[in-house]
């Protein structure tokens, strides 16, 4: 079972001190959240940033919302920083909900999920080194991993988990483990549905805070924040993991279920919480 960390989005500036303290401790990956209309870093900026300050931990979008870019540029940027990190990038995609996303960036919200097939499609021929199209030759560097970077979708509703077998490696799961059983099935159910070899890689991701009663407010407080346009964010606050125990559990149960991997991703904005979190493993 590999342990990824998932990296507040308050304060960029101090996100090089996560990066240094997780990839010199236990940690597989590095995780960073996607959104346009908020104060957050843009993810394949900086985890290109994070990449160049650390030797060895994956750096993973969760998840980048594909539809929002222009395809041929997300080709290029995504191949330059697998490339130059030797293979290091994994592409966290999904469709994103919010309409101010979608107005700011011009894409019809309506027809999001169709873009990213489409996308999709574009993505694999021209990681492959194939032209983009007639009168276009290709768009290179090509990728370190041939084919591509390692794509997980996240994602909830059957046409989602199909999009793994269709499209991905993987699936990321953004839900506790008493709700992933039945996502995890279906996704492998697909997976094999479409002829697949071998298994789908399966990432799960839990929230967590491990500190001061102050840094786990702050913590609640700016996932709140970030989620408030679900209407589901007190739940989803409430549901923080804030101790060693509850956090050990939630691995364990990700472990029974088959998961390949798991997320701690944290909202309090302590680096100090990177050695917490190794101590807890």
């Amino acid at each position: 079972m590999h342990i990824g960390i998932g990296l507040p989005i308050g304060d960029p500036t101090a996100l090089l001190d996560w990066a240094r303290r997780a990839d010199a401790g236990p940690f597989s990956t590095l995780g960073l959240l996607d959104r346009f209309v908020y104060d957050n870093p843009e993810p394949l900026v900086a985890l290109a940033v994070f990449a160049g300050a650390t030797s060895r931990i994956r750096v993973q979008t969760e998840v980048l919302l594909a539809p929002l870019r222009d395809t041929a540029l997300l080709a290029k940027q995504a191949a330059t920083v697998d490339r130059m990190t030797g293979g290091r990038l994994v592409l966290g995609l999904g469709i994103g909900g919010r309409h101010d996303d979608h107005r700011a960036t011009g894409v019809d919200i309506r027809t999001r999920g169709r873009r990213l097939d489409e996308q999709m499609r574009v993505l694999r021929r021209l990681w492959a080194g194939e032209p983009y199209g007639e009168g276009v030759g290709p768009i290179g560097p090509l990728p370190a991993r041939p084919g591509g970077p390692e794509v997980l979708f996240g994602g909830f509703k059957p046409v989602a988990l199909e999009r793994v077998a269709r499209w991905g490696d993987g699936f990321l799961a953004a839900v506790p483990p008493s709700w992933a059983g039945g996502l995890f099935d279906a996704v492998r159910h697909f997976w094999h549905e479409y002829g697949r070899e071998g298994e789908p890689r399966i990432v799960a991701q839990i929230n967590v805070a491990l500190g001061p009663e102050a840094l786990i407010d702050e913590a609640r407080a700016a996932m709140h924040d970030y989620y408030a346009f679900t209407g589901t964010a007190d739940r989803m606050a409430a549901g923080m993991l804030t101790t060693p125990v509850e956090i050990r559990d939630a691995i364990t149960g990700f472990a029974d279920l088959g998961a390949d991997e798991v997320m701690l991703y944290c909202y309090g904005l302590d680096p100090a919480q990177v050695d917490r979190l190794a101590d807890v493993l």
